[in-house]
């Protein structure tokens, strides 16, 4: 893995880069190793251990960033959990709009839900209150999330004392 976590002055994590890039903002004096691999990187004048973690030396300022409203991230900010019954799975999901778009339901955040196949055709064109279905916790819009993408389990040991910041729950993320 050739992956470098580069982290800001005040140590919060900005983005993953390539070995070659942030060797490059070494060299620069932009940033400083704060972890190495075991491998090295030769030259005929220079050697030093692959970085693995990388701090710059100067803050970056980073503007908020807004939450796309997408499918997927309708099914992360509900933890691919139906809001009807409480079933989880990853592939058995769909979304679901409370209030149908064929009665003037939006499609925004606090309108669109993660539902099982059943739930949606119960569901199928009616509101919750009109079939009887309840949802277990109210939409709202995620206000918390993080800038770089790692996926699941492929992280490097070193790297997790950067990221505690992101072992965040989905209640954290949206309550936040």
């Amino acid at each position: 893995m050739t992956d470098v976590l580069v982290l800001n002055f005040t140590y919060e994590a900005l983005n993953i880069t390539s070995f070659q890039r942030a060797v490059k903002l070494i060299f620069l004096g932009k940033a400083e190793v704060l972890h190495g691999r075991e491998s090295m990187l030769c030259s005929p004048t220079f050697e030093m251990r692959l970085p693995s973690v990388i701090r710059m030396l100067y803050y970056i300022r980073r503007p908020m960033q807004k939450v796309a409203l997408t499918k997927k991230n309708i099914l992360l900010r509900d933890d691919y959990t139906c809001q009807y019954c409480n079933l989880k799975g990853e592939r058995l999901m769909t979304v679901d709009h409370v209030i149908p778009r064929s009665k003037g339901g939006p499609s925004t955040w606090e309108n669109l839900v993660c539902a099982c196949m059943r739930c949606n055709n119960r569901k199928n064109n009616r509101t919750p209150e009109h079939c009887n279905m309840h949802l277990k916790r109210k939409p709202k819009a995620p206000k918390y999330i993080p800038w770089i993408r790692v996926k699941r389990n492929t992280l490097p040991d070193e790297w997790y004392k950067f990221l505690f910041l992101y072992n965040v729950s989905i209640e954290d993320r949206i309550e936040s």
